[in-house]
């Protein structure tokens, strides 16, 4: 659970406003764009999932955010601290949502590949083969119960990669301390128009688009 502290920090933007006394946030989130075309990831993800997901869902995550944050300027303004609390779940759900599909748009392409360099190395140390990450992280995948997430991510620490599983959108920095490298989403809208309600399928399948590029390029600003 995020503490008062922690919810105040994940919207510092909208803390300062408060205290100039604004009542409106006036940089709101955005839905970002996606870096390819909506019918890019077919046949694997099929066009009408992406625009869904990216129009419908992820966007509804942007819209909520905003809204719960200029209520969260205005208790702050007020010195509402029951207020803000109660604020907390709508933060880190649509929050959560928001960051989660940022890097899973970008985790995402057409031309699929492989890691090498360090990243490959990492994952050689960590797990002994590409193949054997593909294993663990697919069980961890289709193993979530209801909705949530798989992830690669990096130990800010250590430097070592590790496999976490999330519930709903909690974000993985936020709630388990890695760095969230690749993600895979194993909400139902993110795959049940293609694959019904077979996720293993899903799962094994998107394992041919992952932009081992953007993988590689994350975890090299944990190294830093």
């Amino acid at each position: 659970m995020l503490s008062v502290r922690n919810i105040t920090k994940f919207a510092n933007r909208t803390k300062l406003l408060a205290a100039a006394g604004s009542q409106s946030v006036c940089f709101k989130h955005t839905l970002p764009d996606l870096p390819y075309d909506y019918g890019a990831l077919e046949p694997i993800i099929s066009a009408e999932i992406m625009r869904l997901h990216h129009q419908k869902h992820h966007a509804a995550y942007v819209n909520n955010l905003n809204i719960a944050e200029e209520k969260l300027a205005e208790a702050q303004a007020k010195n509402n601290i029951s207020a803000a609390i109660a604020l907390e779940p709508a933060l880190r759900f649509n929050g959560g949502g928001h960051i989660n599909h940022s890097i899973f748009w970008k985790n995402l392409s057409p031309n699929g590949g492989e890691p090498e360099g360090d990243l490959l190395n990492a994952i050689k140390q960590c797990f002994g083969s590409l193949e054997e990450l593909k294993t663990q992280m697919s069980a961890a995948a289709v193993g979530v119960q209801g909705s949530g997430w798989a992830w690669l991510g990096c130990c800010p620490k250590t430097r070592y990669l590790q496999i976490a599983t999330c519930a709903n959108q909690d974000p993985l920095q936020a709630t388990r301390g890695l760095i969230p490298l690749f993600g895979i989403d194993v909400w139902e809208h993110a795959y049940y128009l293609q694959y019904k309600n077979v996720r293993p399928d899903y799962v094994k399948a998107i394992w041919n688009i992952v932009n081992w590029k953007d993988v590689a390029q994350r975890y090299q600003e944990v190294k830093k």
